[in-house]
């Protein structure tokens, strides 16, 4: 009888942990403060550490840094076999493009960097595509459970393909003001409306070469990012499996629109016939050719891995996730030349820090074990998160939930906290528990047609059946005026966001920081300590995978 008395009474006080936080928790979260938060973002967002690309002086000096923190709060090494990292082999290749577009017997003007960007992920050293017929084929997408099919039976092996960004945009029939919510989830990206996407079913279709239109709306984003995330040296996971088109490209509107009435089309109507489901590809009196020479190299990244063992159920496992990589420097530009990334992501790491140590201070331990994870190459395609959802230190079916954390709010208290995704897990009430308690309240994300849900770390386990949990700053400011939150998330992607300079402010107020990180902290407490798992609700298109790795 004692065993299963054991086991009842463990249950018990599990449970009895699900209904609010106990008093040393709430103590450790209260220790979270702005001045030790920006301490790490000094560090991490100094120029020293030149702008944090993986296999170069800034990963060696950011993997010590964090390596050091982890040790001297008493956490154990996460990593495999009792180390502190997990080696993610990389391949980085910068490549030398040189494209020429001839359209209707007419030469198209292409400037590198200015009108495209290319990049030949296959990492061969020379990847040439000559005189390839080119074919518009609306958004790209092929949705069974929408009756989508952008590319009906035309046949585009060994051709350049021209995609739109994002889902397509069908409005209402009730209302075309509106998008309709039956397809794509209507305002929402759908994974079908990621560059990501884009690029695999291109290469499922046999293209030579996937070139996405840019449009700054629909992309979330202007053309300066896609210039400075692309421009530069890429990754790929050395021997990754799958197929990949040769090349992978970005084109400007404006080139676009000069191609098409080159071709004798009109670039408006056709993106006007590709929100059609009778849409087919459209063949242009277009030809393309890329040259791309790639320099290549090994890079022996990593991914830094804490650990605080459970007390009652070791083997089961809460994960925070956090990025610590970002666009290192690029020495072309004239005058600041590093990519500091303060925001994106030295804040998210310094909280991920902040929230591990809280997490020391608690007495007793948690009852399941508590990991925290800084991942290598996120701006490269999320691909440290990839490579630790393909080699997780803890089994996926014993990981309860993934926190990730990217990016912090630097601008003050908020009385609302934003889940992106909210409605795809039951992580959603518990948090908004939590957030009642700050006498705040959880909201969606504000912006759900950028597709944030598909663009940071957390993705990878959610591929694979983790739920997942991702959250924004929030918008409503306290003190602030109506508008204010979203003036300065604004001002933050057009100024700040992936340039130099994405450095610590003067006018940074962490409070608001500060209640986010107390917030996830009991999140992940909370996760740690009760009965019944987190999972993803019906109609989530992740819910099955969870059941099957549970079965």
């Amino acid at each position: 009888m004692k065993p299963i008395v054991t086991v009842l009474l463990s249950g018990l006080l599990l449970l009895g942990c699900t209904r609010k936080p106990s008093r040393d928790a709430e103590a450790a979260a209260a220790s979270i403060n702005a001045e030790a938060i920006l301490d790490h973002i000094r560090v991490l967002a100094s120029d020293e550490f030149e702008g944090r690309l993986p296999g170069t002086k800034g990963e060696e000096l950011t993997v010590a840094y964090l390596t050091k923190q982890f040790e001297e709060m008493g956490l154990e090494p996460g990593g495999p076999e009792g180390s502190w990292t997990q080696a993610v082999p990389l391949v980085g290749y910068r490549g030398e493009p040189r494209a020429e577009l001839v359209a209707g017997g007419r030469k198209i003007a292409l400037k590198y960097l200015d009108d495209y960007v290319a990049v030949a992920p296959r990492l061969e050293p020379l990847a040439v595509i000559e005189n390839s017929p080119v074919v518009f084929v609306g958004y790209g997408v092929v949705a069974p459970e929408y009756d989508w099919d952008d590319f009906k039976d035309v046949d585009v092996r060994g051709k350049t393909i021209l995609m739109l960004i994002n889902d397509p945009a069908v409005p209402d029939p009730a209302d075309p003001a509106r998008l309709d919510e039956r397809l794509f989830k209507g305002r929402a990206m759908t994974y079908y409306g990621r560059w990501t996407y884009k690029y695999e079913i291109a290469a499922e279709k046999g293209a030579a070469a996937a070139i996405i239109v840019h449009e700054t709306g629909p992309a979330g984003y202007p053309w300066e990012v896609v210039r400075n995330s692309w421009g530069g040296e890429n990754f790929a996971i050395a021997g990754a499996a799958g197929p990949q088109v040769a090349l992978q490209g970005w084109i400007t509107r404006e080139k676009t629109r000069e191609l098409m009435a080159a071709s004798g089309l009109d670039f408006d109507a056709l993106k006007q016939a590709a929100i059609r489901r009778d849409f087919r590809p459209v063949a242009l009196p277009a030809r393309a050719t890329f040259r791309i020479k790639n320099r290549l190299r090994e890079v022996a990244s990593r991914n830094v891995i804490a650990r605080l063992k459970g007390a009652q159920r070791p083997e089961e496992c809460v994960l925070y996730t956090s990025h610590w990589d970002h666009l290192g420097r690029d020495a072309s530009l004239e005058g600041d030349q590093i990519f500091n990334g303060a925001v994106d992501n030295a804040s998210g790491v310094a909280i991920l820090l902040e929230i591990a140590r809280a997490f020391t201070r608690l007495e007793p331990k948690p009852a399941r074990t508590v990991l925290f994870a800084a991942v290598t190459a996120e701006e490269q395609g999320l691909l440290g998160a990839k490579y630790l959802a393909q080699h997780p230190v803890c089994p996926l079916e014993k990981t309860l939930a993934n926190i990730n954390i990217d990016g912090m709010n630097p601008w003050g208290r908020t009385r609302d906290f934003v889940v992106v995704g909210l409605g795809n897990t039951t992580l959603d009430e518990l948090a908004e528990e939590l957030a009642r308690r700050q006498g705040r309240v959880v909201k969606p994300d504000a912006e759900p047609e950028k597709g944030f849900f598909y663009r940071a770390d957390h993705f990878e386990f959610a591929k694979k059946g983790v739920p997942a949990f991702y959250s924004h700053a929030g918008t409503d400011f306290l003190g602030k005026p109506p508008g204010y939150g979203e003036a300065r998330r604004k001002e933050f992607t057009e100024r700040d966001y992936h340039k130099p300079s994405d450095e610590i402010k003067p006018d940074w107020d962490l409070a608001g920081a500060v209640e986010d990180a107390r917030l996830l902290l009991l999140l992940g407490y909370r996760v740690a300590q009760a009965e019944k798992w987190p999972e993803w609700k019906p109609g989530t298109e992740f819910r099955a995978r969870r059941e099957a790795m549970l079965r």
